[in-house]
């Protein structure tokens, strides 16, 4: 029996305890009453000589104290140590990724608040709307070109007017919500409509079937034209800054008159011309004027008493100004290389 052999086996299998399976095979290799190697050297012990018995079982006696000591030192220690799974409170942490708001939709409560600032409030009406109130009310005869089916989406065949039957419609823009607020309510207003609209245009850099419009109304006594500038300048002013110019272009929209549409000064050229602009300088924002004193009568407003103004813009376009983005099908891919650029 070589014991200093058996000992480095010991310290070395000892060594090797991983898990609480490990620690119970070694235990069993020397321990075991029955086939621990500790274990069937002391019963060889029987047949030595007396001098050989003494010596041996001392040193064997004093190997198995040891195996027991190491091995219950190896129990604590796997008692101690963290599961194999377990979360480790040292490591660097890892940063989360944060989910944020879609561009069109900052921008959309961007302008929401320069109005909220300003005194208006926030109305909403249904996508789904009658002739009524998307055209007629409007100042919009049955055969204005706005009604051709090349541009709205009707859901159903349109009927004549005169049959009573109101054609039902996918609104073309939020002005039908004016109509729907003066209907209930009386001067003075302040009414801010955002909301989707829908046209049949195909999607395009410019153009897309369905995007976020944003409708202003004031109407009160003594509203003039430059309350609607004054107000304009100041969206214009807070979304692009102070630094850009301004002006008014004399225009047309049947539930207007008179109508301007308002133009900023281009920031790739400084207003001196380039290809953004088509060389003008200018770049136009958006459409609005005075109310229609048919508009008023619809409703059952006196236009001898109230005068008011409207205006209206999508809110793509002004995300295209104000960004510099060229392509307005860039907002729809839910590609979030290009989504993730825009700030909280």
């Amino acid at each position: 029996m070589n014991i200093p052999d058996l000992q480095r086996d010991i310290e070395r299998d000892i060594a090797s305890i991983k898990t609480a399976a490990d620690l119970r095979a070694v235990r069993d290799r020397y321990l075991s009453r029955k086939s621990g190697k500790i274990s069937l050297a002391l019963k060889e012990l029987a047949s030595a000589s007396p001098e050989d018995r003494r010596t041996l079982g001392q040193t064997l006696n004093t190997l198995k104290q040891f195996a027991e000591q190491e091995l219950d030192r190896a129990e604590q220690a796997l008692a101690s140590a963290p599961p194999a799974d377990a979360i480790d409170v040292t490591l660097p942490g890892r940063t989360p990724l944060v989910g944020h708001r879609h561009p069109l939709t900052l921008l959309r409560e961007r302008v929401e608040e320069i109005f909220l600032r300003m005194g208006f409030y926030i109305a909403e009406g249904p996508e789904l709307e009658d002739d009524y109130h998307n055209f007629e009310a409007l100042n919009m005869p049955p055969e204005h070109p706005a009604r051709d089916m090349q541009d709205t989406l009707y859901l159903a065949t349109p009927v004549p007017v005169e049959s009573g039957r109101p054609a039902t419609l996918l609104r073309t823009h939020t002005s039908g919500m004016q109509i729907r607020y003066m209907e209930s309510h009386q001067p003075p207003i302040r009414l801010f409509a955002p909301g989707r609209v829908y046209r049949r245009d195909g999607l395009d850099l410019t153009h897309s079937p369905m995007f976020t419009q944003v409708e202003g109304l004031v109407v009160d006594e003594g509203i003039t034209l430059a309350d609607l500038k004054g107000t304009l300048v100041t969206l214009a002013h807070e979304l692009f800054g102070h630094d850009r110019g301004t002006r008014f272009r004399p225009s047309f929209f049947p539930y207007t008159e008179p109508s301007a549409e308002l133009d900023i000064s281009c920031a790739a050229c400084g207003g001196k011309g380039c290809n953004m602009c088509k060389g003008s300088g200018w770049i136009e924002v958006l459409g609005s004027g005075m109310v229609h004193p048919a508009v008023f009568e619809a409703v059952g407003y006196d236009p001898e008493r109230y005068t008011g103004f409207a205006f209206g813009v999508g809110i793509e376009r002004l995300a295209l100004l104000k960004w510099g983005i060229e392509d307005i099908r860039l907002f729809y891919e839910n590609d979030l290389r290009f989504l993730e650029q825009f700030p909280l």
